[in-house]
């Protein structure tokens, strides 16, 4: 009855991931990097929280990036196919209200600018973290 990728059981919803991004941030500025958990869970790996909101970043922003073979996860197969073969669309991004949890194709409207573009947050912390690494 609720199995699969069922609205509220399965999809990825950017907000919601948002949102415990930015509480895990939160939380590693109040604990510090003494606080760790497990994560991800079952695998015996001790993250402090900063690490965990960074790796939950990750693979947000991996939906939207491509791989080896120029695939980028939110365009899915079938027709959105062109959005990776055809140069005049390469470079369109496409802000899905949802993505499908395992395959990260983008589902629902998609129009989603709103809470969907927070993934360019993200993206420009990341490269703010990186900066300053490479900085030291």
């Amino acid at each position: 009855m609720f199995g699969g990728n069922s609205n509220w059981r399965g999809p990825v919803w950017f907000p919601v991931n948002y949102l415990i991004v930015e509480a895990l941030e939160r939380y590693h500025h109040f604990y510090g990097d003494t606080f760790k958990i497990e994560s991800p869970a079952g695998s015996g790996n001790e993250l402090s929280l900063d690490q965990v909101a960074d790796l939950i970043s990750e693979r947000l922003i991996s939906i939207f990036q491509k791989d080896t073979t120029g695939y980028r996860p939110c365009f899915g197969g079938g027709i959105a196919k062109r959005y990776d073969d055809d140069p005049t669309w390469q470079n369109l991004m496409l802000f899905h209200e949802y993505f499908h949890a395992e395959t990260g194709e983008g589902l629902g409207a998609s129009h989603q600018t709103g809470w969907t573009s927070l993934v360019v947050r993200l993206v420009r912390e990341r490269a703010e973290k990186l900066t300053d690494f490479h900085n030291i």
